[in-house]
């Protein structure tokens, strides 16, 4: 399932050209891809995670519930780890990206049909390499942690010394720590890299 038609006609006449697989349905928005997966008994699904009207790891966690045997593949041009996992933690059997050879696709679609996890290899690498470099703001405290979300919110620091009840020159010190722990070089590009990381949970 994807949003773009080309895109989405181009799998589909490759998926179809190889004798062990039969392309049954497809759909371009999310909504329409939950409709139309539950009226046909599905070994594997592909889902790319950006689609209209339901987001693709959202439609999958719905169907998932009603679609225990069906083997759920996450199609897309990111390879992300924060949404590689994402859609593992949801429930996702693998994770492509839009750049493989219709051989290498299908042999995944195989490889997921039979019960095994299938990623593609810069996706590995990808995931790998975030396992061994630590996450942005792993070296946070939790005070400074708590600051940072206050930032998200759009607090300045005098706002912030009125919420924790703490004097303004604290408030101007965990600042100066939290920017050199982030690596960056202001207020801005600490509340974007934090909103991006997931270090602290978006503002309500």
């Amino acid at each position: 399932m994807d949003d773009q038609e080309l895109v989405r006609a181009g799998f589909c006449a490759l998926l179809d050209a190889d004798p062990d697989i039969e392309v049954v349905a497809q759909a371009s928005t999310g909504r329409a891809a939950v409709d139309l997966a539950r009226r046909h008994r599905l070994d594997v699904m592909l889902m790319d995670i950006s689609m209209p009207r339901l987001d693709g790891i959202s439609a999958m966690s719905q169907l998932r519930q009603t679609m225990p045997s069906t083997k759920f593949l996450m199609l897309t041009s990111s390879g992300e780890p924060v949404e590689v996992r994402r859609a593992m933690t949801a429930g996702a059997n693998g994770y492509l990206l839009k750049n493989a050879s219709a051989a290498d696709l299908a042999q995944m679609i195989r490889n997921a049909h039979i019960g095994r996890r299938v990623f593609a290899p810069e996706v590995a690498e990808a995931m790998i390499n975030a396992t061994l470099e630590p996450a942005p703001g792993a070296d946070l405290t939790p005070r400074e942690r708590e600051l940072l979300a206050l930032m998200t919110r759009g607090m300045n620091n005098q706002e912030i010394a009125a919420e924790l009840s703490v004097a303004l020159p604290t408030v101007k010190f965990h600042v100066t720590n939290i920017l050199s722990k982030l690596h960056v070089d202001n207020r801005t590009e600490a509340v974007l890299k934090a909103l991006k990381h997931k270090i602290v949970p978006p503002p309500a």
